[in-house]
């Protein structure tokens, strides 16, 4: 493992994290799907049980469930603070994740706050998620803070993100 990532490598990184977002939010869901590997793995870990969507079929039902969602129009995700490092086969990344929602004239609604926890890789040359896993901003992060356990604090799943869960067609 190289103990630095070149200025570009950096930048690739960043760039892959910003398409996600604009994909997400643009309901583009083949660009969606092209910021992962394509064993890539996305994990939802907010909820009971985290929820994971493995492989660019399973990817490409979560981008095209939020995509048909009537409430998603109008959804932005803001990542900010970004910390890339080098990482055994690749890189990781680290960065803050709020997505807020357009609702008429206002005001607007924040619906998460957390973090986004990735792993990189190459993968044809260029740099893709190999794993995002999707926090919320409570629990082991806020470990160092007074009256804080550091315990994982898992919400309940909205009844309308059930439609989300992905699962594969029976032969």
């Amino acid at each position: 493992m190289a103990d630095t990532l070149s200025t570009a490598d950096n930048l690739a990184i960043r760039d892959v994290i910003a398409r996600y977002a604009w994909a997400l939010d643009t309901g583009d869901v083949e660009g969606f799907v092209a910021c992962f590997a394509s064993d890539g793995r996305f994990v939802w870990d907010a909820f009971e049980e985290p929820t994971v969507w493995a492989g660019h079929e399973a990817l490409r039902h979560f981008a095209s469930f939020f995509r048909d969602l009537p409430t998603s129009a109008g959804r932005q995700h803001h990542v900010t603070n970004i910390l890339v490092t080098p990482a055994p086969g690749g890189a990781a990344a680290r960065s803050y994740a709020a997505v807020a929602l357009r609702q008429g004239d206002g005001p607007h609604a924040l619906h998460v706050m957390g973090w986004y926890e990735d792993r990189f890789r190459r993968e044809g040359g260029a740099w893709k998620i190999a794993e995002r896993v999707i926090r919320d901003w409570s629990g082991p992060v806020l470990a160092n803070f007074a009256g804080q356990t550091g315990a994982r604090e898992a919400r309940q799943r909205p009844a309308p993100l059930e439609g989300a869960l992905y699962r594969p067609q029976e032969d």
